[in-house]
């Protein structure tokens, strides 16, 4: 995926500013694929007898298959022009994922910081993990590397939007 005129820029974002995301049911097939990928076979993932006999009684999602959901989520609200995740501050896994829920996350502008001279900056964001109950299942901190307005792209932003059409009529 490519950034397009819709990616905001760090200079886009206010501190308090707040997005949410669509939804997106966690499935059986998610837990295996993580599973195997991952290479976390516990039992209360994969073995439905298993998890029966824990306070569960149904297998869980891996919190880090949630989190990465939820990453994936949080890509287009806000659509931003980011340039890599650079720390989880701070993070709490408070409630359970089963099969059949579906989440969607909040996420706020904490704080901006300033880089590269200008070239970009760091956002630290809120973000929750909300189930469909409205049960914050997941939450915390992380911050990202994101693109800055410079004056060369500003230049070419404003050239583009006001370049003639080459469609046109003579």
């Amino acid at each position: 995926m490519s950034f397009s005129a819709f990616h905001l820029y760090f200079d886009d974002l206010e501190v308090g500013q707040e997005w949410t995301s669509g939804g997106r049911t966690v499935t059986e097939g998610d837990i295996v694929n993580f599973a195997g990928f991952s290479g976390d076979f516990n039992p209360i993932h994969i073995d439905h007898e298993f998890a029966k006999g824990t306070p569960f009684r149904r297998p869980i999602a891996h919190g880090f298959a949630v989190f990465c959901i939820a990453s994936g989520l949080s890509l287009i609200a806000p659509p931003m022009r980011t340039i890599a995740l650079l720390k989880v501050v701070d993070w709490k896994f408070s409630q359970p994922v089963f099969i059949g829920d579906t989440v969607h996350t909040l996420s706020r502008v904490k704080e901006k910081i300033v880089r590269g001279r200008g070239r970009r900056g760091e956002i630290l964001w809120y973000r929750a993990i909300v189930n469909q109950d409205g049960k914050t299942v997941q939450e915390g901190e992380v911050s990202t590397l994101v693109e800055c307005r410079t004056p060369a792209r500003e230049a070419a932003d404003r050239d583009a939007r006001t370049a003639p059409s080459s469609s046109g009529t003579v």
